[in-house]
């Protein structure tokens, strides 16, 4: 459990600029009107969305799990745009949380605490709990090794902030030549994990879910189950599965790899099993609730006429070929094709039902509705 306790609307003021610098809201092509006032006690939430004409306010959040190498450079890369930054110390061996507390004079940090290791996905929960509790518009998750350019931050916070989008996450594939220092393992991991994780969170268009540079609206956060999601490395891939549910919009964020000295705690093949599991429970999960439960539409009839075709094909065949072979009969061209024309048809009616799922992608964000 965190130690975090909200403190009302007391927030650390923000770090002075020198003269002739930007203000915050001159950054990145956005308008310089004057913040809206903090929340009031009793109403720590916004009285009223965020709308093009307003500043969103942004906070950054930092698992900080054996990252005492980088992560002061990574707190001091972080620009002034940047109003809270949350680094959540999970049971750090080498004391990362006492280390920021006691060496970064960054003025927006506050370290949250975990009293056991609980995982990545359990100190960002935490972070986006206090976020959501301190009136936050707009959540960055950064990671504390230095892979992750801080300088980016502003591509990823623009598409939610115009309304285009209520969740964006980074995608290492989307250039080649980014590509040229990941390693090999890591390459044909994250592709096969890609195709795997299309299937269950229903983002076609989305590669590279195990990046871990995200950034998301706090109204999509108060929609999400929290309780539900998972704790350590599957959590980033079990955020857009929740989000499908939810329907959330999702836009990937090119950006190159960066690998120096440091070491992933997620070893990729030891991962891909237990992914494939979990990546095909959140496949049928999302069916069932999404095709059976909420609606029952085209998709619906497809994938249920191409699993009964495929089954009844499948059971008419094995029945004869058992027969073929046990009574030294060969079966007929009629009885062939009375076995394989349902499967045929049934395996065309699940490329249909494919379809119809890669083009229900969400597409209108939700973070802009109030209710």
């Amino acid at each position: 459990m965190s130690n975090y306790t909200p403190r009302g609307d007391a927030r650390p003021a923000p770090p002075r600029r020198q003269a002739g610098s930007h203000s915050p809201n001159q950054i990145n092509g956005l308008k310089n009107i004057p913040r809206r006032h903090p929340p009031t006690a009793g109403n720590a939430r916004r009285s009223k969305p965020t709308t093009m004409s307003e500043s969103p306010r942004i906070a950054v959040a930092i698992p900080c799990y054996k990252v005492h190498k980088h992560i002061l450079d990574v707190i001091a890369a972080i620009g002034p745009e940047v109003e809270r930054i949350y680094a959540v110390d999970d049971a750090c061996p080498e004391g990362s949380g006492k280390l920021i507390a006691s060496r970064c004079p960054d003025t927006r940090v506050q370290v949250l605490y975990h009293h056991s290791n609980q995982g990545v996905g359990a100190a960002m929960l935490t972070a986006y709990r206090a976020a959501v509790q301190d009136g936050i518009d707009i959540v960055v998750k950064i990671d504390g090794d230095g892979q992750m350019n801080p300088a980016l931050l502003p591509a990823f916070v623009r598409p939610i902030a115009k309304g285009l989008a209520d969740y964006t996450k980074g995608n290492r594939f989307h250039r080649p030549e980014s590509l040229r220092t990941m390693p090999p393992v890591r390459l044909l991991g994250n592709a096969a994990l890609s195709f795997i994780t299309k299937l269950s969170c229903g983002y076609w268009g989305c590669m590279d879910p195990t990046n871990g540079y995200t950034a998301i609206h706090t109204r999509i956060i108060e929609r999400l189950p929290l309780e539900k999601i998972e704790n350590r490395y599957f959590f980033e891939t079990d955020m857009l599965y929740h989000l499908n549910i939810i329907r959330a919009v999702v836009r990937d964020i090119p950006m190159d790899a960066i690998y120096e000295d440091e070491e992933s705690n997620l070893k990729v093949l030891h991962a891909l099993p237990e992914f494939f599991l979990k990546n095909i429970s959140r496949f049928c999960k999302r069916y069932f609730y999404l095709y059976l439960v909420r609606d029952f539409n085209i998709g619906s009839l497809y994938s249920l006429l191409g699993c009964l075709l495929c089954l009844a094909g499948s059971i008419f065949g094995a029945i004869h070929w058992a027969k073929s072979i046990l009574y030294q009969q060969v079966a007929s061209s009629g009885t062939v094709m009375l076995a394989a024309l349902p499967i045929i048809l049934g395996v065309q009616f699940l490329i249909a039902f494919l379809h119809y799922d890669v083009s229900n992608t969400p597409k209108d964000p939700l973070s802009s509705d109030p209710y």
